[in-house]
């Protein structure tokens, strides 16, 4: 079936501003994620926050049967909160974490999650380790097998890196991770609304995502999937009377379910904007979406390659939305300035967000260019235009 571009674009009021390129970072929102986000803002300002919050209480529910549809999971199993990074946090800070126990990574992850490795080693004298690399740049299966044993308390990798285009085998990684009885925490960030993600398939035990990047909905929310096997053994760090119930002066009772990871006040906006995203996602079909993804990166791929300046930087046997590059003699902030300039938007990925990365492959900053299905092949092309226009004015 063809994909329909022209409704994508309709229900897409920010095509008509510029061409974006910057999905990777935050994606434009379609009509109907918008007027979620209003009409509650609006409600809110005629009848209050918590009269609004229980006028609209259905909508607000509503995102945890989304996304537990995109996930293959229970709506049980879903916590929703602020952001990507504190539901990431929310999890990982709930193991305990001895000396001696070992916490396998990738070489392509993220600052965000390191730091909190880092953190958790400098405590309990934890230790870190990076999986190493394929051939391809992607986290080597088989070397994982052989570096387990039993001090391995943790396998936590980022699914798709913030820069570097590739994909790494989750599903590979969590059949073994499986095997061995280890916990399984994967960051989808850079993957939730791009590409089918099926927590049975994918053989995760935790799986956090954000709501602004590919999904398209607004900032300032995310969620976690923790299995329902798993939910009991942890406590999160920070608890309040969403996540427990206080029985007695004395004592509290966790929630049973995913929830236990929430915190009670929240954007209840955002929350039913996000909702709303991603059924919005999923009523154009995932399949689609990273078909029409693949289509539109490969092509841009294959033009920037023709480029003499321009040097591709992604890695990866499979490659996603995400592509990166460098020009010869040209600070990648310069390239995205010139070409803003232009009405594109673009961003850099620097080396302080993938430190072992970026400084593995001698870089200190890319070009990141992340596609999404309601661009189109005309602004590829205007866009490698306008960037050979950068590099000749150089």
């Amino acid at each position: 079936m063809k994909f329909d571009i022209e409704r994508a674009r309709a229900q897409t009021p920010g095509c008509t501003e510029r061409i974006h390129f910057n999905n990777c970072g935050a994606a434009l929102m379609p009509t109907p994620v918008i007027d979620a986000l209003k009409t509650h803002i609006d409600l809110e300002a005629r009848i209050g926050g918590y009269e609004a919050a229980e006028a609209a209480d259905a909508k607000v529910q509503a995102g945890y049967p989304a996304i537990a549809r995109m996930l293959n999971c229970k709506p049980t199993e879903v916590a929703i909160v602020e952001n990507a990074t504190r539901g990431w946090d929310m999890a990982f800070y709930a193991f305990d974490f001895s000396a001696g126990d070992r916490i396998l990574t990738c070489s392509a992850e993220y600052a965000s999650n390191y730091i909190a490795y880092l953190q958790v080693a400098r405590k309990t004298g934890a230790l870190i380790e990076t999986i190493p690399d394929d051939s391809h740049g992607a986290v080597d299966v088989d070397a994982l097998r052989d570096i387990i044993d039993e001090r391995v308390k943790l396998i936590t990798v980022t699914h798709v890196p913030t820069n570097g285009g590739l994909v790494n085998p989750a599903a590979e990684i969590g059949r073994v991770a499986r095997e061995h009885g280890i916990p399984f925490l994967l960051d989808a960030c850079q993957s939730a609304g791009q590409m089918p993600l099926d927590v049975e398939e994918l053989n995760v035990d935790i799986l956090s995502a954000t709501s602004r990047k590919f999904l398209r909905g607004p900032r300032g929310m995310g969620f976690v999937y923790v299995r329902e096997e798993l939910i009991a053994e942890l406590e999160p760090p920070l608890l309040d009377m969403r996540a427990a119930t206080w029985v007695t002066p004395e004592d509290y009772r966790l929630v049973d379910d995913a929830q236990r990871f929430e915190n009670w006040e929240c954007n209840v906006a955002a929350k039913i904007a996000f909702g709303t995203a991603v059924n919005y996602a999923l009523d154009w079909g995932m399949d689609a979406i990273e078909s029409r993804i693949a289509t539109l990166s490969g092509g841009l791929r294959e033009a920037l390659a023709a480029i003499p300046a321009v040097r591709l930087r992604d890695l990866g046997s499979r490659q996603c939305g995400i592509v990166s590059f460098t020009v010869a003699h040209m600070a990648p902030p310069v390239v995205v300035m010139g070409l803003q300039e232009r009405g594109i938007n673009l961003s850099v990925s620097r080396a302080t967000s993938t430190q072992l990365d970026m400084h593995g492959r001698g870089l200190d900053a890319l070009v990141r260019a992340a596609v999404h299905y309601y661009n189109t092949e005309d602004e590829v092309a205007r866009f490698v235009a306008a960037l050979e226009e950068v590099i000749r004015q150089k």
